[in-house]
C-alpha cells in the first residue's frame, strides 16, 4: 500500500502523473458488472468523465462491492486509481482479492478542504483511471468545481456523501441512494435518482455480500459511524 506522505509531495511525483493507459481506455462508461444496474445507467455503465455521487447512511453497507468490478476492470488494464479520505479502514488483502493493484493505487488519507484539492487535481491531470473519494463535508459549490474537474477527462469519479445530501442541488449528472438490503448480511438497495434521461421510480435490489471482518480475527475492523450531514463543516470555497 502506498505509504502516507504530504498531499503536494503526492501529486506532483512525475512516476504517478503518467497518464497513457488511461489514454487508451477511451470508453463513454464502465459497465458496473450487475446487469440489472447497467440496465438504469445510461450508456449501460458508470460514465466517465463526470462525477457519480453515491449517498449513503453508512460506510461499510457494501458501496465498494457494487463499484469493485468496474474498478477492477481498469486496474487490470494497467490504469492507476487513487482513494481520497476512505471513510474506513483500507484493507489490502480484500483489494487483492477483488483484482485491484496495490503497486497502481493511490491512498491519501487526507479531510476537508485537503481532500477536496486532492480530487480535484486527480480529476483535472487526466493520469488516473479512477478515483473514490468520501467526501461527507462537500457543499454544491465544491462539488461543481469537482464536476468541472471531470469534465473533459476520462476517469471514473465516485463521490461519496451522507443519504441526507439528496435534499441538496448537485451538479452530478449520476446521483445514486444506497441502503442495506433486506438480509442482514448481504444485498443492497439501489435507486438511480438523478440520471441523464428519464427519472427511475423505484430502486432495485443488487446480491452483494457486504463484508464482515471481526477484530479478534486480526482483520481490522470495518464498521464505522454513520455519516452526519447535521454535524458536517460548511467549507469555504476549493
Amino acid at each position: 500500500m502506498p505509504a502516507s506522505a504530504e498531499p503536494s509531495s503526492l501529486l506532483h511525483r512525475p512516476d504517478i502523473w503518467r497518464g497513457d493507459r488511461v489514454a487508451e481506455l477511451g470508453a463513454d462508461c464502465v459497465a458496473s458488472g450487475y446487469a440489472a444496474l447497467d440496465a438504469l445507467l445510461p450508456g449501460a455503465g458508470w460514465p466517465c468523465g463526470a462525477l457519480s455521487e453515491l449517498l449513503l447512511d453508512q460506510p461499510g453497507i457494501g458501496e465498494l462491492e457494487l463499484l469493485h468490478p468496474a474498478l477492477a476492470r481498469l486496474s487490470a488494464e494497467g490504469a492507476w486509481l487513487a482513494w481520497v479520505a476512505p471513510a474506513l479502514p483500507v484493507y489490502a488483502p480484500a483489494l487483492l482479492q477483488w483484482g485491484l493493484s496495490l503497486e497502481r493505487l493511490l491512498v491519501l488519507p487526507v479531510k476537508g478542504l485537503d481532500a477536496l484539492w486532492c480530487v480535484e487535481q486527480i480529476l483535472s491531470s487526466g493520469a488516473f483511471g479512477g478515483v473514490v473519494a468520501w467526501l461527507p463535508e462537500a457543499q454544491p459549490p465544491q462539488m461543481r468545481r469537482l464536476q468541472v474537474a471531470a469534465q473533459g477527462q476520462r476517469p471514473l469519479a465516485f463521490v461519496m456523501r451522507p443519504s441526507a445530501c439528496a435534499q441538496q442541488s448537485s451538479p452530478a449528472p449520476l446521483r445514486v441512494a444506497l441502503h442495506a438490503g433486506r438480509h442482514a448480511r448481504a444485498g443492497l438497495s439501489v435507486h438511480v435518482f438523478k440520471r441523464r434521461g428519464a427519472p427511475v421510480a423505484q430502486s432495485i435490489e443488487i446480491d452483494i455480500p457486504r463484508p464482515v471482518f471481526r477484530i479478534d480475527h486480526g482483520f481490522p475492523a470495518l464498521a464505522g459511524a454513520p455519516f452526519s450531514a447535521s454535524s458536517a463543516r460548511s467549507l469555504s470555497a476549493v
